[in-house]
């Protein structure tokens, strides 16, 4: 199982890196649920976290619209049979890089929760 779930980190990398929202959505459970220090900031009443594709899409079509040169460079994964930590650097043009993980929670071949970790 962790050959599979490093898998689903590295199409989660080329999905976002190429900004297809249809690929980077697929991977994902109908009602998974993410958090994000980032979402907390821009979308306060959500106190971080989204539930649902349809959230998800939002989410990702705003920072996708808004930075367009978004992009990041996995570093590391480390993977069990239900879970995948993904340590990354977030690179966009005119900002300062950051070191960003992330754990996906992955049942059945989808994520079903992922939360983001930065400073």
């Amino acid at each position: 199982m962790q050959h599979d779930n490093t898998t689903i980190a590295t199409k989660w990398f080329a999905a976002f890196n190429a900004h297809d929202l249809e690929q980077l959505l697929s991977l994902y459970h109908d009602d998974a649920q993410h958090y994000s220090p980032k979402l907390k900031i821009r979308q306060p009443e959500t106190n971080g976290l989204v539930t649902g594709k349809a959230a998800l899409r939002a989410w990702w079509q705003d920072s996708f619209d808004r930075l367009p040169t978004l992009q990041y460079e996995p570093t590391s994964f480390t993977a069990n049979e239900d879970r995948v930590f993904m340590e990354y650097i977030r690179r966009v043009d005119g900002d300062t890089d950051m070191l960003v993980a992330e754990a996906l929670e992955i049942r059945h071949g989808l994520i079903v929760a992922s939360r983001v970790y930065h400073g």
